[in-house]
């Protein structure tokens, strides 16, 4: 476990880089996050993704998959991919502070 400084907080992360304690969490850090994982600027519809995440995650204790991702948060696969390259649910739940989804390389 290491520490890392996302607004201004020192939060810790995994080895991979996700928040340990997923309620430390605030949007400017998913800003930060964002830009350190190559999205310069959140548009609306990355917000609609990561706010699909951390609901889903409070509601479940995990994150959706890509394939659950694409069929119920309104953003299709082929959108989750041009919004978040590196792999949608994995970068996308990283942002959103919350655990690497299940499933996920």
């Amino acid at each position: 476990m290491t520490t890392a400084i996302y607004a201004g907080k020192p939060v810790e992360v995994t080895d991979e880089g996700f928040l340990e304690n997923p309620s430390q969490w605030d949007e400017q850090m998913a800003r930060e996050i964002a830009r350190a994982e190559g999205i310069e600027e959140l548009t609306d519809r990355h917000w609609v993704v990561i706010r699909f995440m951390r609901s889903q995650y409070e509601e479940k204790g995990a994150g959706p998959s890509v394939r659950v991702l694409g069929k119920t948060s309104g953003v299709s696969v082929k959108e989750l991919y041009q919004l978040f390259p590196k792999g949608p649910a994995k970068t996308a739940a990283k942002i959103a502070g919350i655990p690497k989804p299940i499933g996920c390389i």
